[in-house]
């Protein structure tokens, strides 16, 4: 037998024996699992009776290299979830107890040779609630009048949609409810958008997530005047308030006659924080005298800006109450003026000598 007749007949003789390549007919589609869950990924393979089947977990974040699962029916991973199932030509790897972990890619492989191999990949996606990041903002200080941006972002699977919302159902900067998106932007901040800020993280997988973003803004002190006028009679102590509304808290000082007043026996000055952007500011001058009448400033001042206010106070005939309750005959309207306040005083001693002359008639 030649050469040529040897060579057909070899041919001839693979070709009787049925020899195939293998292949991969069917892998598990991608597949999406709660914590928890149970997983099976399945591969079937044909024409690899001689060919060993196995599982890897394909490289990915700290595992540089493709970590190996099974091999046909043998499991190599010590992972006491994991279990290897070979019916037919089919090889199922069962994951049990499904943890973040687990998520990645599995691949399938057919070792044909040493050089050669044919394989097929699966996804594993786990179901995570969301964990919102720490590179979101916590707090952020603005001026009055500038752009602030807060950011908000969080890991999950499915990506989880940001949401923000305002402290107390309050109106957003924007003037809606809600604002969706990572990044919520406000344009020529004022100080009434100062408080709390809510990003939610949702993604429908458990109850979500929400962290609070605190919203400063620096503004000017504001000065508002609750009684610009106020009447007290000599030798009697009287109460001269102006309510400051400022952040950062400002330096408050009282002046008269351009003089920065202090506590002494004329006056006494308290300060009572109402908010921390709201104080209310008190100067009592004590036993009142004729050079303690006229115009007093309150002055209020922080980095952003200086403010002032006039308070008068004005000599009247009869002690004011408050703060000269205990004194009889007192009147009770510290703005009525002087000529009301006389007359009132008038009509009392007429009123009583015509009683007086009276009795005496009888």
């Amino acid at each position: 037998m030649g050469v040529t007749q040897w060579a057909v007949f070899v041919a001839a003789l693979s070709l009787a024996s049925g020899q195939r390549n293998p292949s991969i007919s069917f892998i598990s589609k991608e597949t999406v699992t709660d914590i928890g869950a149970t997983a099976l990924l399945k591969c079937s393979v044909q024409f690899a009776s001689e060919s060993p089947v196995m599982w890897f977990k394909q490289a990915s974040g700290h595992n540089v290299n493709d970590v190996p699962i099974s091999t046909n029916n043998i499991l190599i991973a010590q992972e006491p979830r994991f279990s290897i199932d070979r019916e037919g030509d089919t090889v199922t790897l069962k994951i049990s107890d499904i943890q973040e972990s687990d998520q990645g890619t599995y691949e399938c492989r057919v070792q044909i040779s040493v050089r050669e191999s044919i394989s097929g990949t699966v996804l594993l996606a786990v179901r995570l609630k969301p964990v919102i990041s720490d590179n979101s903002t916590r707090s952020v200080i603005v001026s009055e009048g500038e752009t602030a941006e807060i950011a908000c972002y969080a890991t999950g699977f499915p990506t989880p949609e940001i949401t923000w919302r305002r402290d107390n159902n309050f109106l957003l900067p924007t003037g809606k409810a809600i604002h969706r998106g990572n990044v919520l932007r406000m344009e020529n901040i004022q100080k009434i958008a100062r408080g709390t800020y809510y990003c939610v993280a949702d993604n429908g997988v458990g109850r979500g997530s929400k962290r609070n973003v605190a919203v400063e803004v620096e503004f000017a002190p504001v000065i508002t005047v609750p009684r610009p006028k106020v009447y007290q009679a000599m030798q009697y102590n009287m109460d001269l308030e102006c309510l400051v509304e400022a952040y950062p808290p400002p330096s408050i000082t009282w002046l008269k006659d351009g003089i920065v007043l202090n506590n002494n026996q004329h006056q006494m000055m308290s300060m009572f924080p109402i908010t921390d952007q709201t104080t209310d500011s008190n100067l009592r001058t004590l036993t009142i005298e004729k050079k303690q009448y006229g115009n007093y400033t309150c002055r209020a001042a922080n980095r952003l800006g200086t403010t002032e206010s006039v308070v008068e106070l004005v000599e009247a005939f009869i002690p004011v109450c408050p703060p000269a309750c205990d004194v009889p005959g007192y009147s009770t309207n510290s703005r009525a003026p002087p000529l009301v306040l006389a007359s009132a005083v008038l009509v009392a001693v007429l009123v009583g000598a015509v009683t007086a002359a009276g009795l005496r008639h009888h």
